[in-house]
């Protein structure tokens, strides 16, 4: 892996003994106006019609998929359908992922210069997916604003070692690791939403759902429920379906297809935020740029494509998140030379650091004896 070559092991023999170089925490040298002023101002252009042909693209090769999985996957000699339908279930939540990152540019902003043609766009293109769009878009918000907090951020915050469940270390083994990263993988998402799990704590019940939730103000609880009537209508829309072609059409089609875009949602967004090389910090210290710096860009390899780049580009969509995605690319190699080591790029395959950090990554602590005591670090000794 690599972080500009300082989260990597190489071949010299001094650097054996700490393969992960941790990032700087301290104030950087830059401000992210002189962040901005590298970056070409094109970059910052939103364009209506190219964000549309993304979403054409996406939902024809999804139409595409789906025509192909019911035309003809009956038609194949018996023991194919076992191959081909798992085929189908990946290549289709791939793909699906992709425009859940789409709708994800429309709570942002980043798709067109109109603000009702993003909510449509985005409140579409979440409900089908079963995503309260609103209600996820101001949590969300929340995050950009608050990253890296320990007190305020919104999710994937890491307890410190005094607040870990009694049956950690229980779990602090293979068969625990993978068993907790199963449930993580299918029931994160939804059980997020749901039940606010993994989230940031609030004095009373948090659900995604809920209106009158602690999550949301009183200018904000209209749009909850405009999001609650979104998914109550895909969901109607996937009840009429089961009616006519049978529950385990649907669920061949659609319900393990969203199974695997609800896995890489989160899989994605825990590996851009749980690293050991990135720092968390208490009120003490957490300041916005340098929260927004604590994350980390990832490889997916062709996938970082399908899903339009949220994945290695991650740290400047935290700089600049109303920049599109398809000018992501373009800003980061502009503002890395100033970043220089406050740029972090880990390129380990995202199955190998998902493993790694569920063993690394259990809880944050400062380091003993630090002079900092508000900057926490990722540890694993439970």
């Amino acid at each position: 892996m690599g972080a500009g070559g300082r989260m990597s092991a190489t071949n010299k023999p001094e650097e054996h003994k700490t393969p992960i170089q941790r990032a700087p925490h301290t104030k950087p040298p830059f401000t992210l106006s002189q962040l901005k002023k590298a970056i070409p101002p094109h970059c910052f252009q939103r364009s209506l019609l190219r964000s549309f042909s993304y979403v054409v693209y996406d939902l024809s090769l999804a139409f595409l998929f789906c025509y192909i999985a019911t035309s003809y996957f009956h038609l194949l000699p018996h023991p194919l359908c076992y191959l081909a339908w798992p085929i189908y279930w990946v290549l289709q939540g791939c793909i699906l992922t992709g425009v859940w990152v789409i709708a994800h540019e429309c709570g942002h902003h980043a798709f067109s210069d109109y603000q009702w043609v993003d909510d449509m766009v985005g409140l579409t293109l979440h409900s089908a997916l079963l995503v309260p769009y609103f209600s996820w878009k101001i949590s969300h918000r929340r995050h950009h604003s608050n990253t890296g907090s320990l007190d305020r951020d919104e999710v994937f915050v890491p307890k410190p070692k005094s607040k870990m469940p009694w049956f950690s270390k229980y779990f602090n083994n293979p068969p625990g690791r993978v068993l907790t990263l199963l449930i993580t993988l299918t029931l994160g998402w939804p059980l997020y939403l749901a039940l606010n799990v993994s989230g940031r704590p609030y004095d009373r019940f948090a659900c995604h759902y809920d209106p009158y939730g602690p999550i949301y103000s009183d200018r904000e609880r209209r749009q909850i429920f405009v999001s609650d009537a979104g998914v109550f209508a895909a969901t109607y829309v996937l009840y009429c379906a089961a009616m006519a072609k049978g529950l385990a059409w649907l669920v061949f089609i659609y319900g393990m297809p969203l199974l695997i875009v609800n896995g890489f949602l989160v899989l994605i967004t825990y590996l851009q935020h749980t690293h050991p090389a990135l720092p968390h910090y208490d009120s003490s210290e957490w300041d916005w740029l340098r929260g927004a710096l604590a994350t980390a860009d990832r490889d997916y390899g062709m996938l970082n494509k399908v899903f339009h780049n949220i994945t290695d580009t991650h740290v400047a969509h935290h700089l600049f998140s109303t920049m599109p995605h398809y000018h992501a690319m373009e800003a980061t190699k502009a503002i890395k030379p100033i970043l220089g080591e406050y740029y972090q790029f880990d390129g380990t395959p995202f199955y190998k650091a998902m493993w790694r950090e569920a063993k690394e990554c259990l809880y944050v602590e400062p380091d003993e004896g630090a002079p900092n005591k508000g900057v926490f670090w990722y540890k694993n000794q439970l």
